[in-house]
């Protein structure tokens, strides 16, 4: 909750140009679960709900996927537990990890091949034009 505070305080100040303080918060309600593992890796849901207090009206304010990686004592990656999916929303979200996981793979190899490929210019290596 302390993030999502200083986030919206960020965006608050930005716009003002002024120092901000927060005046309230909407009932804000955060549900997590682990979806996947790989061997030592985790896919970790994390669902934001808004509740109007007056109303009891729920609704998803926003979605995160998170990777953690277990470690052991030595701060070496370690087996965790295979998940075991019991609702609608989890069997889902497991079936579909591994596409996920797939799709992040891919992202880290291209960020890679174009990290390789750019350049750090030196303030001498600058051309004015």
């Amino acid at each position: 909750m302390s993030d999502v505070d200083q986030i919206a305080s960020i965006s608050a100040a930005r716009h003002s140009r002024r120092e901000c303080v927060t005046a309230s918060t909407d009932s804000v309600c955060f549900e997590s679960y682990v979806t996947w593992t790989g061997t030592s890796s985790m896919e970790v849901f994390v669902k934001i709900i808004a509740e109007d207090l007056k109303t009891g009206k729920r609704k998803i304010a926003a979605t995160a996927l998170l990777t953690f990686v277990a470690l052991d004592e030595q701060k070496r990656p370690t087996r965790v537990p295979q998940v075991i999916p019991e609702t609608e929303e989890e069997r889902k979200l497991h079936e579909t990890a591994p596409e996920r996981a797939r799709m992040r793979k891919e992202r880290k190899q291209k960020s890679k091949e174009l990290a390789a490929f750019l350049t750090t210019n030196q303030p001498w290596d600058l051309h004015i034009r």
